[in-house]
């Protein structure tokens, strides 16, 4: 073909026009990384290896894109085929504006995807990125406005981890939401129970029909009945001329989570067990049964068991509840996933506060892997909204953390002593950081894994792994 009727050609100056753009592109833009269907990296450009933390491409070439960029769209991009032409991301604890666009063969097949870093320098962005800011606080106002609502927000996605205990707990709850059997979950106090709950109500056949929580210790001996059952129109001396609808009515055709169930009073046990027989209630104050087609969540951190044995908690009751029985394990039991509900946490906390930049870096994490837990997930949230309160940059470090865990938590924090002035970047600081506490595991530990594991409360799996990282051995404690 010669130079002029190519010039003409459509397809060639399609062509070209494509290369060009790339071109350009790559060029001008702060870095650029492509994708194969798979989600492995296939190409990545120098410019970009300093802000991902790699010396060399080779580094990066054929991982999976979430192990170079964590929490990455790429992958989405290249599945749904769909562009995102400008985003913000966040990397390394620096914004980024971005654009992610899906690679296609000549038959018009998404075959990958490519993404462009734009800009690594926000200023020019500043009245965008407001906009942006008033636009998030807007959901999250809506959010909570919604959350007052009787539905259940939470799903088993929300429910994380993936330790033995946890996976099991949720298996079980998977089969339970499948059925109506009444479902008993224990655990400690703050292992998530009522999210569980709610996780099985909206993968049930009732997810459309009301989830309604109650805390029986927090209800009166002397209104408890009204309050389950309902009251009929002037029922007592200053009752509702209307009457009362109960929770059970309330909930009809939903689900009723009812917490800290060891707490019922003996002579409401009777009622509730016949409800959960005969699917009836008798409102107080009338002589009409109403019937009524409830699933019912217990939950309790008691053993219901010894309950039984001292005479407090009906056995008749305590079996009818116990149909299928979900035990949560504590914290300290699944600490190999303290990272992914740190995670989820804070993408929470930021949702109903002021934290868009919310962060936990490694020595944090592990500074919270050495305490106990006893008040267990709802405490570690606690923790982690006081450390967000108290911290001018929303990046939570092991300092930020030691100063409001309790006092008797021991969390040795000091890395290798550094000649006065000498700065290093932060991510080689925090790796050293954490290479210095699996040195000071080994020493106390004298060399054991196991013990040294069982120190930082990881995994032996979890600590070797750390090991091959740093290049450290069994013996390479300090002396």
């Amino acid at each position: 073909m010669s130079a002029s009727s190519s010039i003409s050609d459509p397809a060639y100056l399609r062509a070209r026009a494509m290369e060009t753009l790339f071109e350009r592109l790559e060029k001008l833009c702060e870095g650029a990384i492509a994708i194969d269907r798979g989600g492995r990296v296939v190409y990545v450009n120098e410019k970009y290896l300093a802000a991902l933390g790699l010396g060399h491409t080779s580094e990066a070439i054929g991982r999976p894109i979430e192990e170079v960029i964590p929490n990455s769209l790429m992958r989405k991009v290249a599945e749904t085929g769909e562009p995102i032409l400008l985003d913000i991301m966040e990397l390394g604890g620096e914004q980024l504006v971005v654009t992610r666009m899906p690679i296609e063969d000549e038959n018009g097949t998404v075959i990958g995807a490519i993404g462009f870093v734009l800009y690594d320098h926000l200023d020019s962005l500043k009245p965008l990125l407001a906009r942006v800011t008033q636009l998030e606080s807007d959901l999250r106002l809506a959010r909570r406005q919604l959350s007052n609502a009787r539905a259940a927000r939470f799903t088993f996605a929300d429910f994380v981890g993936t330790t033995p205990a946890i996976a099991r707990a949720k298996e079980i709850a998977s089969r339970a939401a499948r059925q109506s059997v009444t479902v008993l979950l224990t655990g400690e106090t703050g292992t998530g129970k009522e999210m569980l709950a709610q996780a099985i109500h909206n993968a049930s056949s009732r997810a459309e029909k009301p989830f309604v929580s109650v805390n029986v210790a927090a209800i009166p001996d002397t209104l408890i009945e009204s309050e389950f059952f309902g009251t009929a129109p002037g029922a007592y001396t200053g009752a509702d001329r209307r009457g009362r609808e109960g929770k059970f009515r309330i909930a009809d055709g939903g689900t009723l989570f009812l917490d800290e169930i060891g707490e019922m009073p003996l002579q409401l046990q009777a009622k509730l067990l016949r409800v959960l027989q005969e699917r009836e209630i008798e409102p107080l104050g009338s002589d009409k049964v109403t019937r009524v087609d409830v699933r019912v969540i217990a939950a309790t951190n008691m053993d219901l068991r010894k309950r039984v044995s001292d005479g407090t908690f009906r056995a008749d009751l305590y079996y009818r509840l116990n149909v299928l029985s979900v035990d949560l394990p504590p914290l300290r039991h699944c600490l190999d996933d303290l990272p992914d509900i740190c995670a989820r946490l804070l993408e929470d906390i930021s949702a109903s506060g002021d934290y868009v930049k919310a962060k936990i870096t490694p020595s944090a994490l592990s500074a919270l892997a050495r305490y106990d837990w006893p008040g267990n997930v709802r405490e570690l949230r606690n923790i982690l909204e006081r450390a967000l309160i108290l911290s001018d940059s929303g990046r939570l470090t092991g300092e930020d953390v030691a100063r409001i865990l309790p006092v008797d938590t021991e969390v040795r924090l000091a890395p290798p002593a550094r000649p006065a002035g000498i700065v290093v970047p932060y991510a080689e600081a925090e790796a050293e950081f954490e290479k210095h506490t699996l040195e000071q595991a080994l020493a106390a530990s004298k060399g054991q894994i196991t013990e040294a594991a069982r120190m930082l409360r990881i995994s032996r799996a979890t600590f070797y792994k750390k090991l091959a990282k740093f290049g450290l051995a069994s013996g390479s404690a300090p002396v």
